[in-house]
């Protein structure tokens, strides 16, 4: 692994110049197309993230889905079928249980909360720092050499990196709006999804895209069933869940979105198969 980060990785990434680029301007956005997301309506983050070096992917669109289902509001259409189907079920549906797990798989790094006047940023893990946490819980339980752990977080952590420019490229290239916009605007204009939405485009969902990926490399590295108690968000408060495979935590923190409110069905899944496809790509070039 090592020799071919070395053989294959330049110190020219483009992150320093992204760090220059312009905002994302959202002025003459068509209809349909992503804007800012209550409460507090924050600049889209990262949109020239695409533009960083991936570090095993041939590009960062390599992965692209395609996204079947467009924005729709025409009465019987498939997208304001599902639409309404996720405004009922975030409104009727919700019981503790999707609640926790929603909460649980939240990883937003800067949440904001209001006090009268004054807000604050609540720092909190990242969906990749979460999946890096599972590896350290792994590293532990199997009592790893320090060889086989650095293995273990390279592998993971460097996927994870390209999952995210993958993910990126195509949320800013699909702009698709966020559901609780268009809840907002034409069905109940006093909803409030359970968790806070991103400041990014809907399609595909990072939790999903990441999640896919790094379950997918650990499964190649400990099995199918392998079975782990996740107490990563102990230090926020929230109790340990316990899973029997990566691919179910990967599956449940998917679908966390659709329980935060934060995500339709189609990024949800369609970001699992991305995040698959990148892991088995890395596997092909490093094996």
């Amino acid at each position: 692994i090592a020799n071919w980060l070395k053989s294959n990785i330049s110190s020219k990434d483009n992150y320093a110049e992204t760090r220059t680029m312009p905002r994302y301007n959202i002025k003459g956005s068509k209809e349909g197309q992503w804007i800012p997301t209550p409460p507090d309506y924050l600049d889209a983050i990262e949109p020239h993230w695409n533009k960083i070096k991936p570090i095993y992917l041939d590009s960062a669109s390599q992965f692209a889905p395609k996204l079947e289902l467009g924005y729709d509001m025409k009465e019987g259409s498939e997208f304001l079928n599902g639409l309404n189907e996720f405004y009922k079920f975030t409104k009727d549906s919700l019981n503790e249980e999707y609640i926790e797990i929603a909460k649980f798989w939240d990883c937003n790094p800067f949440v904001t909360e209001h006090v009268g006047h004054f807000m604050k940023g609540v720092k909190k893990i990242t969906p990749g720092g979460h999946w890096v946490s599972i590896v350290k819980i792994v590293n532990r339980k199997n009592k790893e050499n320090p060889s086989t752990a650095f293995k273990n977080y390279t592998l993971v952590s460097t996927t994870i990196m390209d999952a995210f420019i993958s993910c990126w490229d195509e949320k800013f290239r699909s702009n698709l709006i966020r559901p609780e916009t268009l809840v907002n605007t034409f069905i109940d204009p006093e909803w409030k999804p359970i968790l806070v939405t991103p400041s990014f485009p809907e399609y595909t969902s990072g939790h999903s895209v990441v999640s896919g990926a790094a379950s997918t490399m650990l499964t190649h590295l400990y099995g199918d069933s392998y079975d782990f108690l996740d107490d990563t968000e102990v230090e926020f408060g929230l109790p340990i869940r316990s899973f029997q495979s990566f691919k179910q935590a990967a599956a449940e923190a998917a679908i966390s979105r659709y329980y935060g409110g934060i995500h339709y069905k189609e990024a949800i899944y369609d970001g699992l198969d991305q995040g698959e496809s990148i892991a088995q790509f890395v596997l092909s070039k490093i094996q």
